[in-house]
């Protein structure tokens, strides 16, 4: 399957209502946990990978280590794999532009982006954003590849979830601006309120992914809010780890 193909079809797995499942993985082993265990779809989650390669989130892995291990990712399996590209290593769309045709080099036929200002304080500006997500389609349309950009609003992860009724304005508003920028989904981790959640679901086009946390606890609970992709964002991976210490323990203490 080529690339346009696996990114067509990963596009077509974004139902809403019957969610794509997510279950985030950080280098090819683990990617091929998942894909044996029946996935339709690999994706990463950057905390998750910068964390395997001794690195904290937040853009700190260096690019030219994170491109290496997203082509061996692609690699390592016929499924459509999206990168969590964090804020795309770069602020304008020039250079911006560079770096998306340098993932989309490695074979990932989509990626997260989100607005939060990666080393700064708060969220691009819903302007700023939209030009950034505009010259990341603008990158993918001159690799002529249906690039899956998955635009992740950062509001809900920066508010308490006592303040969260207060961000669903500026939300929607997002959400609007990204769609008529050429984002193809709407990410809002962070968010667990169910009907909140299922208003997002109902204002927009794009189809909505959520981050399975507190509230949200099963598939088929997020599937009647009209969800179209549930992530499991760096919980697998601080699960995978949590074993290993706990194995550890066991065989040392045995």
């Amino acid at each position: 399957m080529s690339q346009t193909d696996k990114a067509t079809a990963f596009a077509a797995l974004h139902v809403p209502g019957t969610p794509v499942v997510i279950y985030n993985i950080w280098d090819a082993g683990s990617a091929k946990a998942v894909a044996g265990a029946g996935a339709k779809a690999i994706a990463t989650g950057s905390w998750s990978v910068a964390e395997a390669q001794g690195f904290p989130d937040g853009q700190k892995l260096p690019l030219d280590v994170l491109l290496p291990i997203a082509k061996r990712i692609v690699d390592s399996t016929d499924l459509p794999v999206s990168i969590d590209f964090e804020g795309g290593y770069a602020t304008d769309p020039e250079p911006l532009a560079a770096n998306i045709t340098a993932l989309i080099g490695t074979g990932a036929i989509g990626l997260n982006f989100e607005d939060q200002i990666v080393g700064g304080e708060g969220l691009h500006d819903i302007d700023t954003q939209a030009a950034r997500i505009r010259a990341v389609r603008a990158a993918a349309d001159a690799a002529g590849v249906p690039l899956f950009i998955n635009a992740r609003t950062d509001l809900f992860l920066k508010a308490k979830p006592d303040a969260h009724a207060d961000q669903m304005g500026e939300t929607l508003d997002r959400a609007a601006a990204y769609a008529d920028a050429g984002a193809s989904g709407f990410f809002i981790p962070g968010l667990t309120d169910h009907a909140m959640i299922e208003k997002v679901c109902a204002s927009t086009a794009l189809p909505v992914n959520v981050m399975m946390r507190g509230a949200l606890g099963s598939i088929s609970e997020v599937a009647s809010l009209g969800v179209a992709r549930a992530s499991y964002g760096p919980g697998p991976f601080a699960n995978a780890m949590t074993q290993a210490a706990e194995g550890y323990k066991a065989a040392a203490a045995s």
